[in-house]
């Protein structure tokens, strides 16, 4: 199963950007993994929040296929342990051509995303900042295909 992570905006924290790229690497030794990321908008200060998610959101569609099971990492999604995630993760193996996941823009997703997303996933009842997110995220996938592995990365 091909997995991608698509990000609204770079992540411009060189130190953040270094441990992402880290735990990319690592997980592309467990299955095929791809970050892409749609440039941030430009002058926003022209634009409500709506429009801004609505221009980004059609941005994110564009990158994904009907075939693609889309989740996004969203506060008002399901939340897992860290095996919990792993064993999500597994079953999407067996049953996904592609697993897409978003992580959106400053004011999130527009109503077509939600409309288009399969499922919803959140990392935490905490606010991270969006650079933040992405760190974390990769390393819950990264922890995931290790446990799925029975690697000893993970410790109950």
């Amino acid at each position: 199963m091909k997995t991608e992570l698509i990000l609204v905006g770079k992540t411009t924290n060189k130190h953040i950007v270094a441990c992402i790229n880290d735990y990319v690497e690592r997980i592309g030794h467990y299955m095929p993994f791809a970050m892409t990321i749609i440039p941030e908008l430009k002058q926003t200060k022209s634009l409500t929040e709506e429009q801004q998610k609505t221009r980004e959101g059609e941005l994110i569609l564009e990158k994904i296929s009907p075939s693609d099971t889309v989740v996004l990492l969203d506060e008002h999604g399901k939340q897992f342990r860290s095996i919990e995630l792993a064993s999500w993760l597994e079953r999407k193996q067996q049953t996904a051509r592609k697993l897409v996941f978003v992580i959106g823009g400053p004011y999130g997703f527009s109503q077509a995303v939600y409309k288009r997303a399969n499922e919803q996933l959140s990392l935490s009842p905490l606010t991270f900042s969006h650079q933040m997110v992405r760190l974390v995220f990769t390393e819950q996938i990264y922890r995931a295909c290790t446990i799925i592995k029975g690697e000893p990365y993970h410790h109950e």
